[in-house]
């Protein structure tokens, strides 16, 4: 099962870049290149223990529709969305929040079982977890831009 990490440290407190995190809006916005929307469940707003979101988007070329479900919350250190339903066979996203000074290091372990079997399998090598790591580290720019702005008012 490929894993994916990535760490950013963005210049804001931690409970700010934690609830910046889990804001619909926000993914939106960094998401735009594929044209994702909330279509069911919590489609803006702060995501919270327990609800659900399915995006649909277009991702390589096909729409496809994905639904997540929060399932661990800890206000400000962590939470866990694990896919529900969907084009991989399972993911799980772990977001993990550190208080290091004055900034927040922010950690996503990404989890993934493409579909397909050993074609899923060459498709994880050729370009799946590559495509993967750089709508991740988008997403997560996008979050540092806004916590790091005035901006983020306009979000929580």
């Amino acid at each position: 099962m490929p894993i994916i990490t990535i760490k950013t440290l963005v210049k804001a407190p931690i409970e700010r870049v934690f609830d910046l995190s889990r804001s619909i809006d926000i993914h939106i916005l960094s998401t735009r290149h594929t044209n994702e929307t909330a279509i069911r469940g919590r489609t803006t707003g702060l995501i919270e223990l327990g609800e659900t979101v399915t995006w649909r988007a277009r991702h390589l070329g096909i729409y496809q529709t994905l639904t997540v479900k929060i399932t661990h919350l800890e206000r400000p250190h962590q939470f866990i969305d694990v896919m529900q339903k969907g084009i991989f066979r399972s993911f799980e996203h772990q977001h993990i929040f550190e208080r290091i000074e004055n900034n927040t290091l922010m950690t996503d372990i990404f989890e993934f079982q493409s579909p397909l079997g050993v074609i899923g399998k060459l498709a994880n090598i050729l370009f799946l977890r590559a495509y993967m790591t750089n709508l991740l580290k988008k997403r997560n720019h996008v979050i540092k831009q806004i916590a790091e702005s005035g901006e983020w008012k306009s979000f929580i």
